[in-house]
């Protein structure tokens, strides 16, 4: 079997190194360099020829320079001859541009995947994108993993009783739905109309919150708008106090104060796909390391990555009906 290399660009160095130390290899040394004219330059410090690379790097900002990072790295180890190239990409930034919503705009999400696949990646390892159908714009396997048994994972043995699990909108509704199952709790979702990148608008929450304990599930929180929304909304309705969960803490801007300051809220969760905050010591942090390690270890094996996710993932999940699935 073919050695695995993983390298890691500088996005997110701390959780390449724990998925290294659960697959038992070293994290394989590279260098970027910016010259005067502000280009970028790579170089992969470790044997590549005839193995199997895993390049580790979120799409964190300055998300356009890691980005370039990362297609540098990408074409650095087809360059040396690798066997095989997979990009790890925890959090992908640009599933949020899925589709052309307005006159004369690029969709995103696409154009980076083809970047990343003429770049030289063989296959793409990422989790929570945005929108599903973002998956469909890779011509190269992609392993889809999820967080929802890790956040569900924190919630239980905690008293749930009295709480609901809400969605901010309809589109991640199936997603709390499966979220509401692992932790046997009922779901509401939130009706949001978005007016801008930060400005958000929900007039309505389907299904039943009133006395009860939110807990807030979201792919991404970015600026805390649509988080912020919400709360107003759920108290209005008689919800007394939240928890807010999500797949990538982004926070940006002024979320960190928006919900650290929060009078609702009781704890923020989130997982390790992009560097936390400074200077926010009680938020909770759960690792996704070991599922990308063994996601490797299985991809590495020629087993099966989606079974890590049965009865977790909806697209494994049995079929059942939801409040949102009924007409």
């Amino acid at each position: 079997m073919r050695e695995i290399v993983v390298f890691s660009g500088s996005a997110h160095r701390d959780l390449a190194g724990r998925i290294c130390a659960h697959l038992g290899v070293p994290l394989s040394p590279s260098t970027t360099t910016r010259f005067s004219n502000d280009c970028l330059q790579t170089q992969l410090l470790a044997n590549c020829r005839l193995r199997d690379v895993y390049i580790v790097q979120p799409l964190a900002p300055p998300t356009q320079d890691h980005l370039m990072e990362l297609l540098m790295m990408i074409d650095a180890a087809r360059g040396a001859s690798a066997a095989q190239v997979t990009a790890v990409i925890p959090h992908y930034a640009y599933a949020r541009s899925d589709k052309k919503d307005a006159s004369r705009i690029s969709i995103g999400g696409r154009l980076v995947a083809d970047m990343i696949t003429a770049a030289g990646a063989n296959r793409v390892i990422t989790m929570t994108l945005h929108a599903p159908q973002v998956h469909g714009f890779f011509s190269v396997p992609v392993d889809h993993l999820t967080a929802l048994g890790v956040l569900a994972e924190h919630f239980r043995g905690t008293d749930l009783g009295d709480s609901v699990v809400v969605s901010p909108d309809l589109g991640n509704a199936k997603e709390a739905t499966q979220f509401s199952r692992l932790l046997g709790l009922p779901v509401a979702a939130g009706s949001k109309q978005r007016k801008s990148d930060d400005k958000v608008v929900i007039d309505s929450i389907v299904g039943d919150v009133a006395g009860r304990r939110a807990i807030i599930l979201d792919d991404e929180i970015a600026t805390g708008g649509s988080i912020i929304e919400l709360l107003d909304k759920l108290e209005e309705l008689g919800c007394p106090s939240a928890s807010v969960a999500c797949t990538h803490g982004l926070f940006a801007g002024r979320a960190v104060e928006r919900l650290r300051d929060h009078p609702m809220i009781d704890q923020v969760i989130t997982t390790d796909t992009l560097p936390a905050p400074q200077g926010w010591d009680a938020l909770q942090v759960r690792s996704v390391s070991k599922l990308f390690a063994e996601a490797i270890s299985r991809i590495h094996a020629g087993e099966s990555v989606s079974s890590l996710f049965d009865g977790v993932d909806p697209t494994h999940a049995p079929p059942q009906l939801s409040l949102f699935d009924r007409g």
